[in-house]
């Protein structure tokens, strides 16, 4: 049994007709009827059964389908690894990053460095945004922000961190160097939507509704909004190195409000070796990887 009979094989098996399948093969049809017999005598079971105009398959037929179904997609992903291990990684990177990445960082750049010959196409976006292109195939993988249900999903975590108020102007906390979720109370906010529940869990756990004027999707749109005066902002620590030049920040003390930096690789799917060696590379020093089904914040949002 090699890889062409069973081409033949779903071939025929989709057709349901030997005359239709060596049609689509451009074949003549006694050839494909003898490489089907061969297969069943190898095998020693009938694959098909045989009618005046239609074939249907028997319970081994099926299981063959799938298998050989299973079997052709491997030696493709095969041949498109090797294809890119001797192309010495180059190409396009096609790459999805939130608003608060800070990409480039040490990560991409420790990729660079390592794989000159790469080029990139950033398609930006907040998570639930990049997991719907992730998942169609548009990206290979992206670089999103916890919480998100990472069910079929290969996950490499990079350190978790906390959320910072920032703000404009007078120190609206009276120089306290970090913040507990009662600094908040009174105070205007702006913040992401996705956090919203749990921004809003933890102040009524605290005794008090929390005062918010916008509402976004987006960490640059938050820090415009702070530098306009509107509110407090509050983004994660690490989305105030580039964003928020001018802007003055405190760090929330409260271990429920952390989120994380992930590099995601769609499971069962066909991953090129640069879009695996991003993911390998991405926060190697402090990152961690994860196959399981739940990332390792609290998910209040959806699943």
């Amino acid at each position: 049994m090699d890889l062409r009979q069973l081409r033949y094989f779903l071939a025929i098996a989709q057709e349901g007709n030997i005359t239709a399948a060596a049609d689509k093969l451009h074949m003549a049809q006694p050839p494909l009827s003898q490489q089907l017999k061969a297969l069943e005598d190898e095998l020693g079971v009938r694959l098909v059964e045989r009618g005046s105009r239609r074939i249907s398959l028997t319970d081994a037929g099926e299981i063959l389908r799938n298998r050989a179904a299973q079997l052709l997609e491997l030696a493709q992903s095969a041949k498109r690894e090797i294809a890119d291990y001797n192309a010495g990684l180059t190409g396009t990177l096609s790459l999805g990053a939130v608003s608060s990445s800070g990409l480039p960082d040490e990560s991409l750049n420790g990729f660079h460095e390592r794989y000159p010959g790469v080029s990139f196409e950033i398609h930006e976006g907040n998570t639930y945004q990049l997991l719907d292109l992730l998942k169609s195939g548009v990206i290979e993988v992206a670089v999103v922000r916890t919480p998100f249900n990472s069910v079929d999903l290969e996950c490499r975590y990079a350190k978790s961190e906390l959320m910072t108020a920032i703000f404009s102007g007078e120190d609206p906390f009276g120089g306290k160097e970090r913040l507990s979720i009662l600094d908040l109370k009174g105070k205007p906010l702006v913040i992401y939507r996705r956090f919203e529940r749990l921004i809003f869990g933890e102040c009524e756990e605290a005794g008090f509704e929390p005062l918010v004027a916008c509402t976004n999707d987006d960490a640059r749109t938050t820090i415009n909004w702070v530098r306009s005066g509107y509110g407090i902002g509050l983004v994660p620590v690490s989305a105030i190195t580039r964003l928020s030049v001018g802007l003055n920040h405190r760090v929330i003390d409260n271990e429920r409000l952390r989120t994380q930096l992930t590099a995601i690789l769609a499971k069962d799917r066909y991953c090129s070796m640069t879009a695996r060696r991003f993911f390998e590379c991405f926060h190697e020093r402090d990152g961690e990887t994860d196959s399981g089904a739940a990332s390792p914040v609290p998910n209040p949002e959806r699943a």
